[in-house]
């Protein structure tokens, strides 16, 4: 009978010395959450005390930090993929973090930049749509630029400036 580890089958199991090997070049790669270590772990084949222990050690050499992946996260999602503040904040949640790191992650992301970085997507949006009717033409902006994680509130203000609405 093969023991069953859920969504975590080890692909090869590694020794625990192995394992911390991997996990150190893994975590010095790129900033990692929690969670994403924890998989990680797991999929090496490591028992739940090990990688609890691991997990202690890796924070304590500096090497697990969750504000510092936070405010990474939260730049280049920002910055590369031009996501809204609340589809970072979902992100952040889904990988297990708490507000106070989720808050400090979404200071990474300036207020200026945040709104010309909006506007530049719905300009860009409102070219590609071949739409005669300007309701609908600014409804699929305004879903675009929502379906990124932008607030509402102020996508609708903004594509109604974009549009000469008052």
């Amino acid at each position: 009978m093969t023991e069953d580890f859920g969504e975590f089958k080890p692909k090869k199991k590694y020794s625990l010395p192995e394992a911390l090997a991997k996990i150190y070049r893994y975590c010095a790669y790129q900033e990692r959450s929690h969670q994403e270590v924890k998989n990680k772990l797991y999929e090496y084949g490591l028992h739940s005390s090990e990688v609890e222990e691991t997990i202690s050690r890796l924070i304590s050499e500096g090497f697990l930090n969750e504000e510092r992946f936070a405010k990474a996260f939260a730049g280049g999602k920002f910055r590369i993929m031009k996501w809204g503040k609340h589809k970072i904040e979902r992100e952040l949640q889904a990988q297990g973090l708490t507000k106070k790191c989720i808050s400090i992650g979404l200071k990474e992301v300036d207020d200026s930049d945040y709104r010309k970085t909006l506007k530049a997507l719905i300009r860009k949006k409102s070219e590609l749509i071949h739409e005669e009717n300007t309701f609908k033409k600014k409804d699929k902006v305004a879903r675009y630029v929502i379906g990124k994680g932008y607030e509402p509130e102020l996508v609708w203000e903004m594509v109604k400036n974009y549009f000469g609405d008052s």
